[in-house]
């Protein structure tokens, strides 16, 4: 069906984190997968920023910046505002021994390292942003990395969406890779299909928060409650 989608997307901001191993210039076959999901967004006018982070100097550690706690360096404080400026998160990456890659691991605890920053509403900082996940590979453990990674984000404070994630491993055991020659990915069905899903799912609760003016801020305002509000939790003072 081509016909219009009944909602507009064009206030809308999304970004596309690739987790690859791969540094710029080199082909990332998470980046074909990435391309499907940011060529529906554009199409429906949203403003899509992307971020390969092994090309980026990122300090390990869960501080905001490393270079605080003796790290020499570490370009997390200068990508930070564009992971705020961003309604839509998408964190993509390969599978490597079942697992996400190390650089997937690298980027979740550097958003976990901000996840105690508050908003005006007094909320973790994330709250009213939108996560999905998008896996390749050539081995299993899509499932598995997809389940990390929309975990994390759900407790750092971001709304996962239903199906928010999508991937393409291939026949078990070592073979193609996405990009690959004859290897059925960029035409495979199921992952077509998942990809427009996550992508639409993604849209649609995005909008709903924008419209809302983000996630409801009762009972789950970290400044209130250290302000002494307990938002009905039972107070043993009073029994």
């Amino acid at each position: 069906m081509g016909e219009a989608a009944p909602y507009r997307f064009d206030d809308l901001r999304a970004l596309f984190v690739n987790c690859t191993l791969k540094p710029s210039p080199e082909l990332s076959h998470t980046q074909g997968l990435v391309e499907l999901s940011r060529s529906i967004m554009e199409r429906q006018g949203v403003r899509v920023d992307q971020i390969r982070a092994v090309d980026h100097d990122l300090a390990p550690g869960v501080f905001p910046d490393m270079t605080d706690h003796g790290a020499a360096t570490d370009e997390w404080p200068v990508l930070y505002p564009r992971v705020m400026d961003a309604d839509i998160l998408v964190l993509a990456g390969p599978v490597w021994l079942g697992d996400n890659s190390s650089v997937m691991k690298r980027v979740v605890e550097r958003l976990y390292s901000c996840s105690a920053l508050l908003n005006d509403a007094g909320q973790y900082a994330y709250y009213g942003r939108v996560g999905g996940c998008l896996v390749t590979g050539n081995e299993d453990g899509a499932k598995h990395c997809a389940m990390n990674v929309l975990y994390s984000l759900q407790h750092l404070g971001y709304a996962v969406p239903p199906q928010a994630d999508a991937g393409w491993v291939g026949a078990a055991g070592p073979g193609p890779s996405y990009l690959d020659e004859n290897s059925g990915g960029p035409d495979n069905d199921f992952t077509n299909r998942n990809t427009t899903f996550m992508t639409w799912n993604l849209l649609h609760l995005a909008r709903l928060l924008k419209d809302a003016g983000g996630f409801p801020a009762y009972g789950n305002q970290r400044s209130a409650w250290e302000a002494g509000c307990r938002f009905d939790f039972p107070n043993p003072d009073y029994r």
